[in-house]
């Protein structure tokens, strides 16, 4: 089925910004098992598999509306040095890609491809629950200390 190109190229933007979250967040994932950080280690990579599935849905979305999947234009990373920086390293990326969600989802719905207006809402919803625990990972740090939270993150 023939895409509206405005929508393929909505997606193609997206897709460049997953394919760098799950770059990000492969990073964090190895720094945090690197510190020996396990359950942070488990859960960053979690988020990453997710990214990955997201990504997989807008290639398949942009093939069906047969358009070409544009997998070499990777937006940037932000890395983080320390976990409170890896944490809002994410947190802002969360919040972008966010907020570019509801621009496309928006975008979808004037063009009136609501199957791909479905998808993107599908993957906000993943998007803002990847949010919520980066926040609820802040609070904690916040509430406890950030030596008694990296301690919870051990084993």
């Amino acid at each position: 089925m023939k895409g509206n190109d405005k929508i393929v190229s909505a997606l193609n933007s997206l897709l460049g910004k997953e394919l760098a979250a799950v770059n990000q967040y492969i990073l964090h994932t190895e720094m945090c098992q690197n510190w020996l950080y396990v359950k942070l280690h488990d859960a960053i990579r979690t988020r990453a598999i997710d990214e990955m599935k997201h990504a997989e849905m807008l290639i398949a979305r942009i093939l069906f509306l047969e358009g070409i999947p544009n997998v070499s234009r990777i937006g940037s990373i932000s890395a983080g040095s320390v976990v409170p920086d890896i944490h809002a390293k994410d947190l802002s990326a969360e919040v972008k890609i966010i907020a570019d969600y509801n621009t496309a989802i928006m975008g979808a719905q004037e063009c009136e491809d609501s199957g791909t207006r479905e998808i993107l809402e599908s993957i906000l919803t993943d998007e803002e629950a990847h949010l919520d625990w980066i926040e609820g990972q802040q609070k904690q740090i916040s509430q406890m200390g950030l030596a008694t939270y990296l301690g919870s993150q051990t084993k």
